[in-house]
């Protein structure tokens, strides 16, 4: 460690005799000599040495090997600790007073999609509990959707004689498989969570005792997944006052099916991918 020349000799009693002090101060020259001695001219001249006999302090000299090395103690940084900010959750409303609640949820999670015109404005938890029930029977609820219907009519088209379910259809449902497609997973995955509590309330207003309704969301969405994707154009009885499917196979899908197959298969493939994600989250 390099020692300060201020620090190298102990600063003297005022009592030392002259000897002490010409010792100190020959000390002293000879290291700023050493120091300074490339600052000097060469025309300076040398001073001559001087004899010095042996002189005996009257007391010891402070030497170098003296001087206790400073102590240096280890400095104890203070450890600073983050705190997360506490987020504000939004106190859950009772199953009754809801739909104010569940509507801005629904907003929140369509990510700027114009949905709100086709929810419904009452009993959204309700309505959407009893419409999976029915859905997870094969059945369609229409009366209790959480949705409304398309406003653009069913069409069809008539091609050598032969009626067909018109393509243009289709679009009726984009809006709705396009909500359902571009849905977050973890938005929603976090959504339901949190209104679990008031859909499960609901569904035991049904008098099921021996499921929850995650189980019987399960149940229905395994019914859509088993709907096939209908690629080429389907053919349509046009005998009755509502359509049916030509193809017997079509005509006995269960009517929750048959609502993706009228989707056409772009949507339907929509629809069925954004429920696997979903099945794989409730299912986890």
């Amino acid at each position: 460690m390099q020692v300060n020349q201020e620090d190298r000799i102990a600063p003297q009693e005022k009592s030392a005799n002259t000897n002490t002090l010409a010792i100190v101060a020959v000390a002293v020259a000879a290291i700023i000599a050493g120091g300074a001695y490339y600052y000097f001219q060469a025309s300076e001249p040398v001073p001559q040495p001087v004899e010095v006999k042996d002189i005996i302090p009257e007391e010891p000299l402070v030497t170098i090997a003296d001087i206790p090395e400073p102590v240096i103690e280890d400095v104890i940084e203070p450890k600073i600790i983050e705190v997360e900010p506490q987020v504000q959750v939004e106190p859950l409303p009772t199953l009754s007073n809801s739909d104010g609640y569940v509507h801005k949820k629904t907003v929140e999670i369509a990510d700027g999609m114009k949905i709100e015109p086709l929810l419904v404005e009452k009993d959204l938890v309700r309505h959407f509990v009893v419409f999976v029930d029915n859905l997870a029977q094969g059945e369609l609820a229409r009366k209790v959707s959480p949705l409304k219907a398309p406003e653009r009519i069913f069409t069809v088209s008539d091609i050598t004689n032969k009626t067909y379910l018109n393509p243009d259809s289709y679009h009726r449902y984009d809006l709705y498989a396009n909500f359902v497609a571009n849905l977050d997973e973890q938005q929603l995955a976090a959504t339901y969570k949190e209104l679990t509590p008031l859909l499960e309330e609901a569904f035991e207003e049904l008098g099921y005792g021996d499921m929850s309704f995650n189980q019987r969301l399960l149940q229905a969405i395994d019914i859509m997944l088993a709907a096939p994707v209908i690629e080429q154009p389907i053919e349509l009885d046009g005998v009755s006052v509502n359509y049916q499917f030509v193809d017997p196979q079509l005509e006995a899908l269960p009517n929750a099916q048959k609502l993706l197959v009228r989707m056409g298969p772009e949507n339907t493939k929509k629809v069925k991918a954004a429920l696997r994600k979903l099945k794989r989250y409730l299912a986890g």
